[in-house]
């Protein structure tokens, strides 16, 4: 699996440039692409993120991945900081995908992201970022403990279809909530329930599968759903 490494120029304070890294497939890699954007507490190269993109890229798609620039210089500077304000990770976010698009031909990628990165590719496909589809690992519907808080404003101004992976156990999506907000969802909207796994996509022993398992289900989901866009 060829892995081609470069920065990204991006606007945001004290960080010039962010790192990405584009998966290839050995064979012949689908038309869509997916840009695959990192949750708040890791970086793009932590071992989950790297298990997505290369379980995504076996089945065929390329897949960039990157860090957002408060994790670009909290990787540079061995620390962590809080995430960047929201203009600044949905333009860097944005610059990305530009980026993207540039090496594959100009097409219209998945945006696909865990938690923070979810909800930073809703919020530009609300703004007609070009994308044809949404992989939503976690959607970070509001915040834990605080059901009422909703980070849903901006659905009905989607018009690309979303897969949702949400697990029973997830302390930042109540499912009923979910269920009631996507009724005002503007594209078609799938959600794939995962049972007994949290927010990281954990689950217990007494589940009767592993993590990997549950991760491996998934992306054959994504898999299956892209061939149906």
């Amino acid at each position: 699996m060829p892995i081609e490494r470069f920065e990204v120029a991006v606007q945001a304070r004290r960080v010039e440039a962010v790192t990405a890294l584009l998966s290839t497939p050995e064979g012949e890699a689908r038309e869509r692409a997916v840009l695959l954007a990192n949750g708040a507490g890791f970086h793009m190269e932590a071992p989950w993120m790297a298990a997505v993109a290369e379980g995504l890229t076996a089945r065929g798609f390329r897949v960039l991945r990157f860090n957002y620039p408060y994790k670009e210089r909290g990787v540079r500077e061995g620390r962590m900081l809080p995430p960047d304000g929201r203009e600044v990770l949905e333009a860097s976010h944005l610059r990305v995908l530009e980026a993207l698009r540039e090496r594959t031909g100009g097409g219209r990628p998945l945006l696909a992201g865990k938690s923070l990165g979810a909800r930073i590719s809703t919020l530009l496909a609300a703004k007609d970022a070009p994308c044809a589809g949404l992989v939503l690992f976690g959607y970070p519907l509001h915040p834990a403990g605080r059901p009422e808080r909703l980070r849903s404003e901006h659905f009905p101004a989607i018009a690309q279809p979303a897969l949702f992976f949400q697990g029973t156990r997830d302390s930042l999506c109540d499912l009923g909530s979910l269920e009631r907000e996507l009724t005002r969802f503007g594209g078609s909207a799938t959600v794939e329930v995962v049972e007994d796994a949290d927010h990281g996509f954990r689950v217990r022993k007494r589940s009767g599968r592993t993590d990997a398992e549950v991760l491996e289900a998934m992306l054959d989901r994504v898999a299956a759903w892209e061939h149906g866009i």
